[in-house]
Order: structure tokens, then C-alpha cells, then sequence
């Protein structure tokens, strides 16, 4: 019988802590229909919330957070990369992730492997402007170069009135077609992770 699912999510808003976050509030709907799923979400990791140095290894030292987030990401089968849009673009949290990811094209196994091979990655974008499919690019084209699978339908966003004042967070009702995104964005990661975890590539 194959062992249950998990899955990290990681939330790449510029705000550290105390402050709620319309990032964390996509996290949580994906969580919902991930746990539909049979698949386990720990709480997210704010990045922004760790001395996370700026990189391309994979532990930067001196007082270097990103090993034990980056250990928790890779104990997952599903990462749930979450990020804000500003100016467009996916936030600077966010590509600090990404660059420090850039480190598993070294530290492949003895079959060419990066540690990221045979995991799912998937995406939680919100913003008040444009940007979203921008920034679905960047972060799946960079987390496919770093081993990622990228499944069917992996980003769930939502985008507000441009220069608009209304956040993802403070919304009364949740949109329909999030709530139809969030269970496909579930079901088909949830579908590839069980695939692969019984099946990995063979390298």
C-alpha cells in the first residue's frame, strides 16, 4: 500500500510576520482541497520569517535558514509555492527561493537525479494587478529546470481590479472559479505525486 501523501507550502510574501497575508489565505484553500485529497499540509512557511541568505548553495552559512526549509520541502511528495505579484513579476522572496534551488543541479544522484526528481510542484498566486500567467511562467519554467514535475492545471490564482484596493484575504465570498481551480490544482497534483512516488524516475 502506498504511504500517504504531504506536501510543504512555502509563502513568499514580502511581509515577515503579524500582518494576515491573501498569500496564506490561497495556501489555505489549496490545503482544503489537497486534504479532500488524502494529502497532508503542515502549516506554511513564511519565508520572509527566516534569515534565508541570498544564494545559489544550498547552505549559505552563517546562521543560513534555507537547510531546514529546504529539507522540510524535500521530505514532501507536493511543494505549494505560494507568491504575490508585484510590479507583474512573482515576489523578490520568490526568486530568492528559486535561485537558492539552483543548487540541485549539482547534487544529483548516482543516476542524474536532482533531489526534486519524482515531486510535484504547483502554484498559489494572488495580486491587484495583472501578472498572473507572468508569473506562473517564471516560477514553473524555474522549478522545472530544478527537477520539479509540473502537473495539468498546478496554478490557482486570483487578481482584482487593477490598482484596486480589495486583497484576495478580504474577499466576502470566495470566487467560484478558485474554488473550481483549488480541486483540479489538488486532484491532478495529488494524482502525479502517487504516480511517482510508486513509480520515481528512473534517472
Amino acid at each position: 500500500m502506498t504511504a500517504p501523501l504531504t506536501a510543504t507550502a512555502i509563502n513568499c510574501s514580502l511581509v515577515a510576520k503579524g500582518r494576515a497575508s491573501s498569500t496564506d489565505a490561497m495556501l489555505g484553500v489549496l490545503a482544503e482541497y489537497f486534504a479532500g485529497q488524502g494529502v497532508e499540509v503542515g502549516d506554511p512557511i513564511r519565508i520572509a520569517a527566516h534569515n534565508v541568505k541570498w544564494g545559489v548553495t544550498s547552505d549559505e552559512v552563517a546562521g543560513d535558514e534555507w537547510p531546514a526549509i529546504r529539507k522540510a520541502i524535500l521530505a514532501s511528495d507536493i511543494l505549494i509555492f505560494g507568491t504575490p505579484i508585484w510590479m507583474g513579476q512573482a515576489s523578490s522572496i520568490a526568486k530568492l527561493v528559486m535561485e537558492r534551488m539552483d543548487a540541485f543541479l549539482d547534487e544529483t544522484d548516482d543516476q542524474g537525479r536532482m533531489p526534486s526528481y519524482s515531486k510535484v510542484a504547483v502554484a498559489a498566486i494572488v495580486g491587484n494587478e495583472d501578472g498572473a500567467h507572468n508569473v506562473s511562467s517564471q516560477i514553473f519554467q524555474a522549478l522545472n529546470d530544478v527537477g520539479w514535475t509540473i502537473p495539468a492545471v498546478a496554478a490557482c490564482y486570483w487578481v482584482g481590479e487593477a490598482m484596486g484596493s480589495v486583497d484576495f484575504k478580504d474577499l466576502d465570498h470566495r470566487p467560484r472559479k478558485v474554488t473550481q481551480t483549488a480541486k483540479m490544482v489538488a486532484a491532478n497534483a495529488a494524482h502525479i505525486a502517487r504516480l511517482l512516488k510508486d513509480r520515481p524516475y528512473p534517472g
